[in-house]
Parts: C-alpha cells; structure tokens; sequence
C-alpha cells in the first residue's frame, strides 16, 4: 500500500524499510502509545485520524495536531538512544498504520544514507512548523489563531473543499488554538452568522473556506 509520507525516500530504500512492517488496527478512542513510553517504532498513517497531545503540568489535555492518512508520526523519539515519547497519540475513528521497528529502522540506517538524510528532513521539516505555531501564539490574536487551525482541519479531514466536515468539538479546536473554549465559540458563531459555517453538536462544517481564510490573514 503507498505510504505517501514516505515518498521522499527513493523506491528501494522504501520498500527495505516497509519489510516486516506491522499492519496495526486501532479503534476509536484507543491510544496508539502514551508520552513516556519507550519509543519503540514509527508509524505511517494508512487510513483514519489520530490525535497528539501533552498533559500539562496543571493535568489538562492539549491536542496540538491532528494528523490523517499519509502521516508518519513517532519518528523523531526514535533518533536518541532510550528514548520516550513525548506525546500520546489517540486514534480519533477507527485507523490503520504500518509501524515500522526501532530495531529495523537502525540497522538501516548503517547501510542506508538516504535513510538519515530523509530523517534529518523530517527534523527540518518539525522545527518550521514549531517556529511557525510559536511566531503564531506570540503575535497573531486568538481569534485568527483559531480559525487557522480550523482550516488546517478542513485540508486534512477534506483537501479543502467546501463543505468538509470536521468531527471535533469546539473544545478540541480551542487547545489547538492555544485558547478557551468561550473564546473559539465566540469566533465560531461570528463565522456563523457570516455564513462561512455551520455548527453541531460535536462537530463543524465548513462551508466557505476561502472566506474563512480571508478572516484568518
């Protein structure tokens, strides 16, 4: 099955990397591993939703991304001898990956240089998107900030495209959005009543995204 999150990779090192790769089903709600845990593979998102967060030090849940199919998460912990994870990843909806062993992965990374120069893009690519969100929770005011993320949703749960629905709560998107729940809600029923989205129990349909956009810059 392709493993879009692997495509920088040329062919032969991909399919070295993909033998013996476990097929790992997870149900909705069911962790793929807690933060702590020895880190012991990396995973490529074949079908679902899962979720990353931390708790903090006040016992509060942050989700800080939502990942979909053709997303590799875990690699990173897997770059430093006896490491832990630093986040727990939960499946949102019944999902699927490949995992691929600590084990596996560093044996083929003595006899693969396009491994480590794939890892070390991953690494690149990890420390802009940290930049961007922390740029983002200094200077852009909450309300932008949540309908960014919002729209960060819609691209991984639709591509996009109008009318996508995103099954999260208000409450989720806010972590996301570094805010309080009262704080998105209020951003949200604005985008409401200016006909850029439609809101449920449990979840949000979006269906101007370009006008959401628009309010987001």
């Amino acid at each position: 099955m392709p493993v879009p999150a692997l495509d920088r990779l040329d062919e032969r090192t991909r399919a070295r990397l993909l033998t013996g790769a476990q097929r790992r089903r997870f149900r909705r709600e069911e962790v793929v591993f807690h933060a702590g845990d020895p880190a012991a593979s990396m995973h490529a998102l074949l079908s679902g939703h899962v979720s990353v967060s931390v708790t903090t030090p006040l016992g509060d849940t942050v989700i800080f991304a939502v990942l979909g199919p053709g997303a590799l998460f875990g690699e990173l912990s897997l770059l430093s001898p006896d490491a832990t994870r630093s986040a727990t990843v939960t499946a949102l909806e019944p999902a699927e990956t490949l995992a691929v062993s600590r084990e596996r992965l560093m044996a083929l990374r003595a006899s693969e240089p396009a491994l480590d120069r794939f890892l070390l893009d991953l690494v690149a690519d990890y420390v802009r998107r940290q930049d961007v969100r922390l740029l983002e929770a200094l200077y852009v005011p909450a309300d932008k900030r949540v309908l960014r993320r919002l729209l960060a949703l819609v691209r991984e749960y639709g591509g996009g495209a109008p009318g996508t629905t995103v099954p999260l709560t208000q409450e989720v998107l806010a972590t996301m959005a570094g805010t309080t729940r009262p704080t998105a809600n209020q951003v949200l029923r604005s985008a409401q009543e200016a006909g850029l989205l439609a809101l449920e129990r449990g979840r949000l349909t979006v269906l101007d995204p370009a006008g959401l956009a628009r309010r987001a810059r």
